[in-house]
């Protein structure tokens, strides 16, 4: 077995052709930490319904045009090279509010499970 797995996605911006314009990488990199989706949303697009977690904190990434995260009523605007945590508790929507395409990453992953970050979990080989 490898030590790696890769997966290929193609061009960010076709991914507005997929179902809700998301792809997710668990099943594609058999991730066993978190959940990763890459998103690619028309103009006007909104996710239709608030929702929360039970115990994932999801970070939000905006690669490319604007947006608002609703996040328990409060409105936060978005745009290319904002990034947000939401603790798992709390209701959020996402929507494009740009007027083009609207690209962004979002992890999912345990909150308060990181036990090691950036150089205190390297080592040098």
């Amino acid at each position: 077995m490898k030590n790696y797995k890769k997966a290929e996605l193609g061009k960010i911006s076709n991914l507005i052709n997929l179902e809700n314009g998301k792809a997710f990488l668990h099943d594609a990199l058999e991730l066993t930490s978190c959940e990763i989706s890459v998103n690619t949303v028309p103009k006007g697009f909104k996710v239709p319904f608030n929702h929360k977690h039970k115990q994932n904190e999801e970070i939000y990434i905006v690669l490319k045009g604007e947006g608002v995260i609703t996040v328990d009523g409060e409105s936060l605007m978005i745009k290319e090279g904002s990034a947000v945590k939401i603790l798992p508790e709390a209701s959020r929507t996402i929507e494009n509010t740009g007027d083009n395409e609207f690209e962004f990453i979002c992890i999912q992953a345990k909150a308060n499970s990181l036990e090691q970050h950036g150089l205190g979990d390297a080592e040098i080989c």
